[in-house]
C-alpha cells in the first residue's frame, strides 16, 4: 500500500509489534508518531526511521497525556489518519484470589482504558477530517478465560467492545474501527508468559510464535478497502485465508 501523505500514531511503539508496525508503515510512505513510556527507545527508533517519525513519550493510562500526544502528532505532521492501539501488558499472571488488586487494575488502565483514551483523543480529530482508521490489537483471550489471566482476558474483552462501539457510533461518519487478534507473537510478552509456567500458552515453544512483522503487515493491510468487510469486528491472523490476503504465507 502507498500511505504517502497519511499519518499514523502507534502506541506501545518502543518494541515488538509496535516497533515493527512503525517500520512497515514508514516503508509504505506514512509519517509515524511513536508513542510509548520508554522515551529513549522510541527516540532511537525515530532516529532510525528518519524525518518521517517523531517520538512522543506518553503514559496511555493517563488521558491527558494521550490527548497531548495527539496534539503533538498534529503539530509535527498536521494530521492523524490512522491510530494503532497496540500498547498492552499481561502481568499480573495470578489466580483471581491471589492477584494484587492494584496490579490487576493497572492492566485495565493500560489495556482497556488506554484504548479508550486513544479513541477519545483521536476521534474528534478524525471526525473533523472526514474519517480515519482505528486499529486495535486484540487477542483470543477476549473470548476465552485462561488460568491466571483474569486481568488480561477481561481487558481484551473490553477493548474488543470499544471497537464495536466505535463502529456502531461512527462508521457512517467515516471511521473504520477494526480489531486484530494476531495469535501468539514472538515478543517479550511471550517470554513473560513462558516464565510464568501458567496455562497451556506458557508451554508453547518460541518457534510456535509468529514474528511481529506479520502483525505489522496485517495492520497495514487493514488500512485497505479489502479489510472493510471486517469493520466493527475482529480479524484473526491465525486464519490462513487472512494470512494469504495479508501476504505473509
Amino acid at each position: 500500500m502507498d500511505l504517502t501523505g497519511k499519518t499514523v500514531m502507534i502506541t506501545g511503539a518502543s518494541r515488538g509489534i509496535g516497533a515493527a508496525a512503525a517500520r512497515v508503515f514508514a516503508e509504505a510512505g506514512a509519517k509515524v508518531a511513536l508513542v510509548a513510556r520508554s522515551g529513549d527507545a522510541i527516540a532511537e527508533l525515530a532516529g532510525e526511521i528518519g524525518p518521517a517519525a517523531v517520538a512522543i513519550p506518553c503514559e496511555i493510562s493517563r488521558y491527558w497525556e494521550v490527548e497531548q500526544a495527539v496534539q503533538n502528532c498534529l503539530k509535527a505532521f498536521g494530521s492523524l489518519d490512522i491510530l494503532v492501539n497496540n500498547a498492552g501488558v499481561i502481568e499480573p499472571i495470578a489466580p483471581l484470589a491471589a492477584a494484587d488488586p492494584a496490579e490487576w487494575g493497572a492492566v485495565i488502565d493500560i489495556n482497556t482504558k488506554g484504548v479508550y483514551h486513544g479513541m477519545r483523543a483521536a476521534l474528534p480529530v478524525m471526525l473533523a477530517a472526514g474519517g480515519g482508521s482505528i486499529l486495535t490489537i486484540g487477542s483470543g483471550a477476549a473470548h476465552d478465560a485462561l488460568e491466571g489471566w483474569s486481568a488480561y482476558c477481561t481487558s481484551k474483552a473490553g477493548a474488543l467492545m470499544l471497537t464495536r462501539a466505535a463502529d456502531t457510533e461512527y462508521r457512517d461518519k467515516g471511521i473504520r474501527a477494526i480489531s486484530l487478534s494476531p495469535g501468539t507473537v514472538a515478543t517479550q510478552m511471550q517470554k513473560t508468559i513462558k516464565a510464568s509456567g501458567v496455562n497451556p500458552v506458557s508451554e508453547l515453544e518460541w518457534s510456535d510464535h509468529i514474528p511481529p512483522e506479520w502483525v505489522a503487515k496485517a495492520l497495514l493491510w487493514m488500512c485497505s478497502a479489502e479489510a472493510d468487510v471486517h469493520l466493527g469486528g475482529e480479524i484473526r491472523l491465525r486464519d490462513e485465508a487472512i494470512r494469504r490476503q495479508v501476504g505473509v504465507i
